[in-house]
This record gives structure tokens, sequence and C-alpha cells, in this order.
């Protein structure tokens, strides 16, 4: 069996020892495999063609070219390096005027399919521009390259400190190294800092009050403040609607026009607290104190709690004229002493409701479930066209 020893042509370096076995056309896909190039002609140390594997000694040192003439590496051991093309298995990369040197395998090998890959596997096939010292242009970040050029050397994703993530992200979609993609998809999720839905503290919406104009909407839509100490405070005009405010001690806060639509109150303890205007449309008030509120406005601005769920409410003593209840649920709910003048009822659940000492004149109670409620100690008549149930 010959051996032989196969260079690059041009090159002396990074040589391959091979079998010799078979035609002509066997060694040069061997040489192929092994230089990573695309193989055609062999030359002899002196230049010579060699077209038939017989003239092939054991021992033998050859040079494999892609076509080009013989160029003798002896002459001018830089020229290989400095000529446009040539294809040696070390490269240079200019990265965004950055220069990384590597191997055309380091390229290859790890990621076939990538789009570095494609672009040095063979000889001029994309077209690569060169800077005047042979370096391969690629107008990328060299700061993002960096860690993917590394993850190509050794298959572990590194990422120094101060280095963006998404950036380097960016550059892996970019170059099309889905496995480096994916990896860096699961570190940025990891590193993503748990959502805080820790409730508003006092002390928090207090500085946010005061940093707030008294004219300014102020917007508190959807936030948490269960089990938040807001009583006595201004909470005029605020957006509350769809806020957590469940288990809160709201007693004796001005709540005067502002938005609860949706707000979810269960539990929560709004004993003389002023609710002028108030808007509770579909609210969830179950199990809350409300004693001794005011939703009477003097201005003629009805309080509106439509659809809301009071139940097992204790509303006691409470100013309610023209209050809007059409629909809501009040099942086993206290209204001992209200003044509901005029209020619409009209639909409301009042199962088991204590309306003892209440007073309904021009009351709408059409359409409302009035089983089991307590109609004790009335202030004014209650007229049977009111209630049709």
């Amino acid at each position: 069996m010959r051996r032989v020893t196969l260079f690059v042509n041009g090159t002396s370096k990074n040589g391959k020892v091979v079998a010799v076995y078979g035609t002509l056309a066997d060694l040069l896909s061997v040489a192929s495999n092994k230089l990573g190039i695309k193989a055609c002609n062999l030359y002899n140390g002196k230049g010579g063609l060699i077209d038939d594997i017989a003239l092939i000694r054991d021992d033998d040192v050859l040079y494999v070219s892609e076509g080009d003439p013989f160029f003798d590496p002896q002459n001018d051991v830089r020229a290989t390096d400095d000529r446009p093309g040539a294809h040696t298995d070390w490269l240079t990369l200019n990265i965004g005027g950055r220069l990384f040197t590597t191997t055309r395998s380091t390229l290859v090998s790890k990621e076939p399919e990538s789009m570095l890959a494609h672009m040095f596997r063979e000889k001029d096939v994309w077209g690569n521009k060169q800077d005047e010292c042979g370096a391969y242009l690629i107008d990328r970040s060299p700061e993002y390259f960096e860690p993917i050029l590394n993850y190509l050397r050794h298959g572990q994703l590194i990422i120094n400190e101060g280095i963006n993530l998404l950036g380097v992200l960016e550059e892996a979609r970019f170059f099309g190294i889905e496995l480096l993609a994916e990896q860096l998809e699961v570190a940025i999720k990891n590193n993503q800092p748990p959502e805080d839905h820790s409730p508003i503290s006092r002390k928090e919406f207090v500085r946010f009050l005061l940093a707030t104009p008294t004219k300014s909407e102020l917007r508190c839509q959807g936030l948490n403040f269960s089990g938040a100490d807001l009583s006595r405070l201004d909470l005029r005009y605020i957006n509350f609607k769809m806020a957590n405010l469940s288990r809160c001690n709201l007693t004796h806060a001005n709540l005067c026009s502002s938005n609860l639509e949706r707000a979810d109150l269960s539990g929560a303890n709004l004993d003389g607290a002023n609710l002028q205007g108030v808007k509770m449309l579909c609210s969830n008030a179950e199990g809350a104190s409300l004693k001794g509120c005011n939703f009477e406005d003097p201005s003629g601005l009805k309080a509106n709690l439509e659809g809301a769920n009071l139940k097992g409410v204790d509303m006691e003593g409470s100013q309610m004229t023209g209050i809007n209840l059409r629909v809501a649920t009040l099942k086993n709910a206290k209204l001992k002493n209200c003044n509901l003048r005029g209020a619409t009822l009209a639909g409301t659940d009042l199962e088991n409701c204590d309306l003892s000492g209440c007073d309904l004149q021009e009351a709408n109670l059409r359409g409302s479930n009035v089983k089991g409620a307590i109609f004790e100690e009335m202030l004014t008549a209650l007229h049977m066209s009111q209630s049709v149930r």
C-alpha cells in the first residue's frame, strides 16, 4: 500500500497523509474530503501535473489544486495568504472592522446548514468580498459575533458579562444557526425577572397620588390593591376599572365619581365612604361592608351599580336616593334603614334581603325577586304596583 502527503496548492501546512488506492479520481475524491476543497488536479513538488495514478510513488508529497495552476510554496510562504481567493484552512474574517482568525472546518463542521458553512464550504460560491489584507468582509456586529464563533469552536454557549443576549440571538438567526438560537431563547426566558403581582401598598399609592396633579385623570385600571389600607384618602375621579380591591380598607374614603366597573371589592370595608356618582357596573362586592355610605349626589348625578354582585353586603343606614341597582344581586344583603327613594331595583335579586326600616318611596321594584325579603317597619307604604313578583 502506498501513502502520500497532500497539501493545498501553494501551501506547506496542514497536510494530510492518505492511502493511495483505486484510480486517480478516487484519490482526488479523498483529497476533497480531507482538505475541504474541490480537488481537480494533482502536482508533484516540482509542479508537474500528475494525470496517471501509476506515476505516484510511496511517500510522495503532492499538491492539490481546484483547477488553478501550480504555485510553489517555497518561493513565497506568505503569497498564499495574500492571493485573493486562496483556499487555505485558516481564514481571517473582518466582522464590522474587527478581525477574527479561525479555521474553515470551524465554520463548516458544527453547523453544516448555516450561512457561514455555505459561505466557506466551497471557493467563491458566494462571491465573498475581501479587504486589502485578504480578510473576508462581513457587515455584522463583532461584539455579538464573538460568542457565536466560540460556540462553533467548542459547542458551548458562553456569554461574557455585559453582552446583550438579544443581540447574540439576532446574529444566530441571521447566520442560520438554529440550535444556538434555541439555546439563546431559553437563556433569555430564564433571565427574565419574575412578574411582580404583589399588591400596591398605601405608601406607594400615596406617593403616586402626591405626584399627580389634582386635575389629571389617574388611571389605576387593572392594578392590584388587595388588602391595602386606602382609608380616608381622596380617591375622586380615579379609574379603578377591573382593579383588585378585595379586602381593602376604604373606610371614609372619598370615591366620588370614581370608576369601579368590574372591580373586585369582595370582602372590602367601605364603611362611611363617599360614593356619590360612583360607577360600579358589574363589580364584585360580595361580602363587603358599606355601612353608612353616601351614594346621594346633590347635583343629581346618580350612582350606578347595575349588574353588581352585592351578595351578603351590609349597607345599613346608607343614603342611596336614586341609585341604580337594576339586575344587581343583593341576596342575603342587609339594607336596614337605607334611603332608597326613587331607586331603580327592576330585576334585582332581593331574596332574603333585610329591607326593614327602608324608605322605598317611588322605588322601581318591577321584576325584582323579593322572596324571603324583610319589609318590616317601612317608612312609607310599598304599593303592589311597584313589584310584580
